[in-house]
């Protein structure tokens, strides 16, 4: 093979990747895989978390923008409020998680990914994506979802782990990927308050039919469905195949909305805005 040939195949290999790299992406989308170790819990259990501080913070620095996308004050978080972020992640790291019912371990599980998301942020603040905080350990890593943040009950967890080895499997429920937020505009949004077990099913609820009848989730232009790619990233959650997508979207999506999917058998483009949610 000449040496202009192989630059050739060179030069149509890396376009190729990059003109699919969202396709490459979802190749490359964690699998639900099951961390038997936290299926432990105590169904007898009367214990509860205080995720108090939590809503603290959210109160004082999580805001709606104009365009109804929820933003953080990411630079205008003082060094108290701070302060009181790494306290209520140090006083979660000490619980021994699984002595807790299932529901408390489910808000315990999605506060602290959302809260370490946002300390993510704020350790490398400023900054224009989440994608572009390089932690994660390995060669072909972005971002931070594989690097270690912190330990409960002396095991080394990621935000990986949370979410694609704890939640995912151990509850399979598609409306998980509605409450956890990735700190990116095309993200469902970041709650307004820490979430509550005795809340967490209408919440659950609520979070899928805002995000859903957002023009991030998916919406109809000119019969061109367009949808959110956690829909081609984590499919298999939402069923087998896109017409279960579309169900499922059906499900939650308002009247108008819904009359508008009843015409669509596949999922026509994929979107998602990495852009930091910030409200600076």
């Amino acid at each position: 093979m000449t040496r202009k040939l192989s630059f050739a195949i060179i030069f149509l290999l890396g376009f190729s990747f990059a003109a699919n790299a969202a396709s490459f992406q979802s190749l490359f989308a964690p699998d639900a895989d099951l961390w038997a170790r936290w299926t432990t819990h105590d169904g007898n259990s009367t214990k509860s978390i205080d995720h108090a501080p939590w809503s603290a913070f959210l109160t004082q620095y999580r805001h709606a923008g104009t365009d109804n996308i929820a933003r953080v004050s990411y630079g205008a978080v003082t060094p108290e409020s701070r302060e009181a972020l790494d306290a209520y992640l140090d006083s979660l790291s000490t619980l021994e998680i699984s002595s807790y019912s299932r529901d408390q371990q489910f808000t315990f599980w999605v506060n602290l990914y959302n809260a370490l998301t946002i300390r993510v942020i704020l350790d490398a603040y400023p900054v224009q994506s989440i994608q572009d905080i390089d932690i994660s350990p390995g060669f072909f890593s972005d971002g931070p979802w594989d690097a270690t943040l912190l330990a409960i009950e002396g095991k080394e967890i990621t935000l990986n782990d949370i979410e694609h080895r704890i939640l995912r499997p151990i509850w399979n429920d598609p409306r998980i990927h509605y409450v956890l937020n990735c700190a990116s505009l095309g993200c469902p949004d970041l709650s307004a308050s820490a979430f509550e077990p005795s809340e967490m099913e209408t919440t659950l609820d609520d979070a899928a039919r805002a995000y859903i009848n957002s023009s991030r989730g998916a919406r109809v232009n000119e019969g061109i469905l367009i949808a959110s790619r956690i829909y081609d990233w984590f499919y298999e959650d939402f069923g087998s195949n896109e017409e279960d997508v579309i169900a499922h979207l059906r499900q939650y999506a308002e009247p108008d909305f819904a009359t508008a999917l009843m015409a669509s058998d596949s999922i026509d483009s994929y979107e998602y805005d990495w852009s930091l949610n910030d409200a600076n």
